[in-house]
């Protein structure tokens, strides 16, 4: 018999795809499964500890390796094959992107695929309402789906997230694009929002990026868990999920080439400027050579005269102004 566990614990027992028992003690849990032949379970804990996750695996038939990683945060996104169950790491991602940056969080939840059980893990308290509503909103699914339909629930509520959260990045960028190709470079608040759009763009696409492989090994696994009838349904995952993983992918390419378009342009505006003061630097010289000349200590023609001050002022104003529309025709001014 399994005593209660130290973590917080969630427990529902469904039958012919209608719940018949929730919230009681994992304690009960062999004696209902005994009490209803074709029921399936799904228990969920809250952040446990390992003593929490030993107490239960021999009850399921849990693998030390599977105990282990579900405990450990910050595994990869997979799926482990084990005799008995399949130990499954997903992550549902959410994104901001009001602020001065987008911000995108991340909870990782780890699961136990049995025969009878669907047994999630989450590391942190993520919202698992609309994971219930998906269950309940199709009980003729569920009846015949069994845990391969509580799975299914599961990868297509945080799928759907991922996706939703590629797209409002992608949307994100839309705001931002006109301000980046903006002549002369972008303010710098809209160029470290971009820099942020590409950081979080990175982050989700290291959860996104192996859903497509993970859904395709449950597809494939020779134990039939997913029947015929189930299968459209998770194909219809393994799309969205593809769909995320374009989506980033793309808004990938689009950000990089925004911001060496931005850097490029600031290249440019630095080149003009540069080029600018080069050219009044010429201007500037001009007069500084020629008053530097007149005004040696020696005498020279026109010294301490009036011809010779006009003298000095026409070649200044000649050759400076002369310099000056060179330097305009050319493009430099």
């Amino acid at each position: 018999m399994t005593s209660q566990l130290k973590c917080s614990t969630t427990t529902r027992l469904y039958q012919d795809g209608v719940v018949v028992a929730e919230g009681f003690g994992t304690d009960r849990i062999p004696g209902l499964l005994d009490e209803h032949h074709d029921a399936v379970l799904w228990l969920d804990l809250l952040d446990p500890e390992m003593e929490d996750l030993q107490a239960i695996a021999p009850m399921f038939g849990l693998h030390p390796l599977a105990v282990e990683d579900a405990v450990h945060d910050h595994q990869r996104p997979k799926l482990d094959r084990y005799s008995g169950h399949l130990f499954m790491n997903v992550y549902a991602a959410h994104v901001t992107t009001d602020g001065p940056s987008p911000r995108m969080d991340k909870a990782e939840i780890s699961s136990f695929i049995t025969d009878r059980a669907l047994i999630t893990v989450r590391k942190t308290d993520v919202d698992f309402a609309p994971v219930l509503r998906r269950w309940d909103a199709d009980p003729e699914l569920a009846k015949h789906g069994g845990v391969a339909f509580l799975a299914y629930g599961l990868l297509d509520v945080v799928v759907d997230g991922q996706f939703t959260a590629a797209r409002a990045l992608d949307e994100a960028m839309d705001k931002t694009e006109d301000e980046i190709l903006e002549e002369g470079g972008a303010p710098r608040g809209v160029r470290m929002y971009g820099f942020g759009l590409r950081k979080a763009l990175a982050h989700l696409r290291r959860s996104v990026s192996p859903m497509p492989g993970l859904i395709a090994d449950l597809l494939r696994l020779e134990d039939g868990m997913v029947d015929d009838r189930l299968k459209p349904y998770y194909r219809d995952v393994d799309d969205h999920a593809r769909r995320a993983t374009e989506t980033l992918d793309g808004a990938r390419d689009r950000i990089n080439g925004l911001l060496d378009a931005d850097l490029n342009e600031q290249s440019n505006a630095l080149n003009d400027t540069t080029r600018k003061l080069a050219a009044w630097a010429a201007i500037i010289a001009v007069p500084t050579a020629l008053t530097g000349w007149f005004g040696q200590n020696v005498p020279y023609w026109g010294y301490e005269k009036v011809s010779g001050f006009v003298a000095s002022t026409f070649l200044i104003v000649v050759t400076g102004g002369g310099l000056y529309l060179y330097l305009k025709r050319r493009g430099w001014l």
